[in-house]
């Protein structure tokens, strides 16, 4: 399929962009007007885009049925500070209650039953439920066109942070499943943080791995490594010497599988997903000999 933007309506476009681009992290906004009304909504294009200042950046789209602006954006129009509270799973179905288009004036607060306390430098209140709230001066806002479904990028700058201490680990590092954050995908779906739905890619940071394009080409080739193995290999930082493949020929399966590729390529994807790498790249190196 081939889809031309420009022969598209604007909420297939906006439909594929949240099925497309996602996760999204989920901007759970509180917001002041300038007769001290406090508004809560949350917002999934959202982000964080550098720590020097630290930037913040969502953006509270124009409405797509008649082209008007949400309560947000006017309201750090009138006062350009924001409290950006992170949603945990333990609130997530009070979040979904705030977007409800209540009118102006109507404090989501009480309609989600969620608790509006204090901030410390800004005028907006924080969720007592978020387990990291940031609060924010708003810098700028980019209207990016003024047209129906267009987005506003409010962008911000951290001031000050409160966290949970229970959602660190041993090492000062906050873990996915203590916080339990929610992600935003398509349609009514979600995702969390936490359980199998999460898994980890080390970063190439400290190595020079050697490269796909240096694996034998049986092994690139294969039928049964998918990509992420061939990435997964290609990471390692050298392959088995010459002696290390002869050796391993002692043991018997390794024999048998020298003369079966399709084994052989089996046995090897079993290894890579116990992340014994090295032998299984001397078991797909076997070939060689």
């Amino acid at each position: 399929m081939e889809i031309d933007p420009n022969n598209i309506s604007n909420p297939e476009l906006h439909k594929l962009f949240l099925g497309g681009v996602a996760p999204r992290p989920i901007a759970f906004a509180s917001t002041i007007d300038k007769d001290g009304n406090v508004n809560l909504s949350p917002f999934s294009f959202y982000n964080a885009y550098g720590i020097n200042p630290t930037t913040l950046i969502f953006s509270p789209s124009r409405r797509g049925r008649d082209n008007t602006t949400k309560h947000t954006l006017e309201n750090v129009k009138e006062v350009p500070e924001v409290v950006l509270n992170a949603v945990n799973y333990d609130m997530v179905q009070q979040m979904s209650l705030s977007s409800t288009e209540y009118p102006k004036g109507v404090d989501e607060f009480v309609k989600s039953g969620l608790t509006a306390i204090d901030s410390v430098k800004v005028k907006p209140p924080r969720v007592k439920e978020s387990p990291l709230q940031f609060e924010c001066k708003v810098r700028d806002i980019i209207e990016i066109s003024g047209k129906a479904g267009s987005g506003n990028l409010v962008i911000c700058e951290l001031l000050y942070v409160h966290a949970d201490e229970n959602i660190f680990d041993e090492n000062g590092n906050i873990h996915p499943d203590k916080i339990d954050l929610v992600g935003r995908l398509g349609g009514d779906y979600y995702v969390r943080t936490s359980g199998e739905a999460k898994f980890k890619v080390p970063k190439p940071i400290t190595t020079l791995g050697i490269g796909v394009d240096s694996l034998p080409e049986e092994v690139r080739l294969s039928k049964i490594l998918s990509g992420n193995d061939l990435g997964i290999l290609g990471n390692i930082e050298s392959l088995p010497n010459e002696k290390e493949i002869v050796d391993s020929m002692k043991n018997p399966l390794y024999r048998s599988l020298a003369k079966d590729e399709t084994a052989r390529h089996n046995y090897a994807k079993k290894l890579i997903l116990e992340n014994n790498l090295h032998e299984a790249l001397k078991v797909l190196m076997l070939s060689s000999l």
